[in-house]
């Protein structure tokens, strides 16, 4: 069975996680528009593979997306488990105030 694509519209837009080995990214996307409105990643620091980092980059995406008026979306792990570093980001995403 094939899983249903996650799509994001401007007043409930997509919070997409991609993770690496050494990192971690969070983007919130308004697919309707095609745009990415706001981006969080673990590229500039140095320990960016391990949960620590990822509970911060929840932190900063649920900042952002705060102060441009964002306050609910839709979560798309992509092909993650929720578990781990993805779990981390989406828990401390909540904690900052982004509802899903």
């Amino acid at each position: 069975m094939r899983k249903k694509k996650i799509f994001g519209i401007k007043e409930r837009p997509r919070l997409s996680v991609f993770r690496s080995l050494r990192h971690i990214h969070a983007q919130i996307i308004d697919d309707e528009g095609g745009k990415t409105l706001v981006h969080a990643s673990t590229l500039k620091s140095k320990n960016g593979g391990n949960v620590a980092a990822a509970k911060e980059i929840g932190k900063q995406i649920a900042a952002r997306a705060k102060s441009a008026g964002i306050t609910q979306v839709v979560f798309d792990r992509g092909t993650s488990l929720y578990h781990g570093r993805v779990k981390a980001l989406a828990d401390s995403a909540r904690e900052g105030g982004l509802v899903f």
